[in-house]
């Protein structure tokens, strides 16, 4: 809730004590994992609605009430946990089942934990028992959790093609130090992500002898829940070793697959991974519009800066970008006439530079009526070449940063790259308050305003699901950021599963763990191939589910009836057209466009395989086959007798059948 909300809530509690007294009460009698006692948790409960029912105020009901949905869905907690010298943690971890909360706004995840100190605090939500994504740091202060829900619901659409469904969390940092050196600030992130880690494995499982054992003194009101992996995200690229330190020294079944890209594993920005994996839908687009990037000059408006991996990485994908401008939170640059081999030498060179800024990009370089300018300046000189080149109006002689970054978006050029962080693009339909990114209000446009050819999102929620719509029904061209920057997460998923396979031949004397993490570095090439792999054929599978829509209508339209009967589609949540709409689409001779058509694919990837994994698959050469398909060369080389026993074989093989099926017969074939 955001802090006025909290406070509301303080207020009220403290106005009825007696009923807080019972909450507190009713905390203990559930979740003391030494003193439970359910008769008095009947008592307690009955004793808390009487109360509330004798309350004068609407407001205080509906807030004690809502208090008492979220006692009841807390299903483990760390309340009662000791440090080693028998201090109480210096964190509270609070894990919740929010299918039990009738309030939570779509979509609903299938788990939550809540960590809370004095200097941090976050959540990390789950759309499945089995599933992962990335902790960042983040800076909306009081609506994180909105944050980290759209991105816990964007994973789950992008990990269609990997094991685990979607999963995200996020922490705040309170206590920053004012004015503190860049090595003091992150060595308090740092200290702010240790304490988020710490609170999430004290409310998880560990595996002993393939066996789930509960952690000490908690009480479970849910099953076994032995599965938690973390990725590196925004404000957390350096810390997997952090992670994976904190999980070795717990004894963590998962050591150091718990976090992916430590030092022994696949560095995404070395690989340019999640980049490559975009790229591929740029290569796509581009060739269907008739233009080869590789041999033809294209215009390009950029997000982000050359020292950041998916933006550094994206651009340096062809030597014939004309890069005619970019922006990042720091500053703005412009280009209006770039030399391709020029200033793609240039853009290395920045990529190489560590902590690199457009301010450091070489002046001498750029074109006539360029610069790099600050965002806090007062105001920029509108250039000839900027009106040319971004298509101004003529009679604008100056404008601000934010002025100027609003006319980028709007530029006529054939590829906008976002590879930053924020929401710059929504429908016309939508309400800035809806997109939840105030940031940015002044910098957004609609999807209509936009004059570029393609979108490509090799980061997060760049553009909303609506304006993707919108920016397609005109003719644009663009898939989803879950398509599109899908490749990093599928090779942290490779990396996991790699280690988790090694790891028995590991235990079994077969592999030290030196020889081990020199077997990862060996394969990375391998792991990348099949990852970019993944991201060809779903964009293959897209264009040809595109080019049948006209005629798919009424398919399509049942297609949505079962995925909402049968994998929890919400039409509303997705952005998917109601059956009348469809109908009229169809009546005009159109279909769905291709990011609607890409969450109907991860949507049917993702029940297939939910499916097929409640079936335990037997022995067969096919299977067999088709898993040692997934592991590189040097893997089933060496270790082909211990893949039929990775601990997530049945889970691969749904993955990977669901796959095959969807990419080969089509979004509807299953179905139909």
């Amino acid at each position: 809730p955001r802090s006025s909300s909290r406070r509301y809530v303080v207020r009220t509690l403290c106005q009825n004590p007696e009923i807080a007294r019972l909450f507190m009460r009713l905390f203990h009698t559930r979740l003391d994992p030494e003193a439970r006692d359910l008769d008095d948790e009947v008592l307690c409960r009955a004793q808390i609605l009487e109360a509330i029912d004798a309350v004068a105020s609407l407001d205080a009901d509906r807030i004690l009430r809502s208090l008492l949905a979220v006692l009841d869905a807390t299903v483990r907690t760390n309340y009662w946990q000791l440090d080693d010298d028998g201090a109480s943690r210096d964190a509270l971890a609070l894990k919740l089942d929010p299918g039990q909360i009738p309030y939570l706004p779509k979509p609903v995840p299938l788990a939550e934990i809540f960590v809370y100190s004095p200097w941090t605090e976050g959540v990390h939500l789950r759309s499945g028992r089995v599933a992962r994504g990335g902790l960042r740091w983040s800076s909306r202060m009081e609506d994180y959790r909105t944050e980290i829900l759209g991105l816990m619901k964007a994973q789950t659409v992008k990990n269609s093609v990997i094991v685990p469904q979607g999963a995200k969390g996020g922490f705040i940092a309170r206590q920053l130090p004012t004015g503190g050196s860049r090595d003091e600030v992150m060595a308090e992130v740092v200290r702010c992500y240790e304490t988020f880690i710490g609170g999430l494995l004290d409310v998880t499982d560990n595996v002993i002898d393939d066996q789930p054992v509960p952690p000490p003194l908690v009480a479970r009101l849910d099953g076994d829940d032995p599965y938690l992996v973390v990725a590196a995200d925004k404000g957390t690229a350096t810390f997997s070793d952090v992670a994976n330190r904190i999980a070795a020294d717990r004894g963590f079944w998962l050591d150091d697959a718990f976090a992916s890209g430590g030092s022994a594993g696949y560095d995404h920005k070395e690989l340019g991974i999640t980049a490559r994996g975009a790229w591929i839908s740029v290569e796509r687009h581009f060739r269907e519009l008739g233009l080869d990037p590789a041999t033809t000059p294209f215009t390009v408006i950029g997000i982000g800066d050359m020292s950041g991996d998916v933006f550094g990485n994206g651009l340096l994908r062809s030597r014939q970008t004309k890069l005619l401008a970019a922006f990042d939170h720091r500053h703005v640059f412009v280009d209006p006439d770039p030399d391709p081999e020029r200033s793609f030498v240039e853009r290395q060179r920045l990529y190489d530079m560590p902590h690199s800024t457009w301010a450091d990009y070489d002046a001498s370089l750029i074109s006539a009526g360029g610069g790099v300018f600050s965002r806090s300046a007062k105001a920029i000189t509108v250039t000839p070449e900027m009106r040319d080149a971004f298509a101004m109006p003529s009679d604008i002689e100056h404008v601000t940063p934010v002025e100027l970054m609003h006319s980028l978006l709007q530029a006529p050029v054939d590829l906008l790259w976002n590879g930053g962080i924020g929401t710059y693009v929504k429908s016309s339909a939508e309400q800035q308050s809806e997109i939840g990114d105030r940031a940015n209000d002044d910098i957004r446009v609609d999807a209509s305003e936009l004059r570029c050819r393609v979108v490509a999102e090799g980061g997060n929620l760049g553009v909303t699901q609506a304006a993707r719509i919108e920016f397609a029904q005109l003719g644009g061209r663009v898939n989803t950021d879950a398509i599109d920057n899908s490749a990093g997460v599928d090779c942290s998923d490779h990396e996991v599963n790699l280690k988790i396979l090694l790891a028995l031949a590991e235990r079994s004397g077969d592999l030290t763990r030196k020889q081990r993490n020199e077997l990862l570095e060996s394969m990375a090439n391998d792991v990348s191939a099949q990852v970019l792999d993944n991201n060809d054929v779903q964009n293959e599978t897209l264009s040809a589910a595109l080019v049948q829509a006209p005629g798919m209508g009424y398919v399509h339209d049942r297609l949505m009836d079962w995925l909402e009967d049968e994998a929890g589609l919400d039409r509303t949540v997705e952005g998917l057209p109601s059956s009348a709409e469809l109908e009229r689409r169809s009546a005009a001779g159109g279909g769905l466009t291709r990011p609607e058509l890409a969450v109907l694919l991860a949507y049917t990837k993702n029940l297939i395989a939910a499916e097929i994994a409640t079936v335990e698959l037997p022995p067969d050469p096919n299977f067999d086959a088709e898993l040692l398909a997934y592991f590189p060369s040097a893997v089933r080389t060496r270790f082909a007798d211990l893949v039929p026993k990775h601990p997530l074989r049945s889970e691969l093989l749904a993955m990977l059948l669901a796959n095959d099926l969807v990419d080969q017969g089509g979004i509807s074939m299953v179905h139909r």
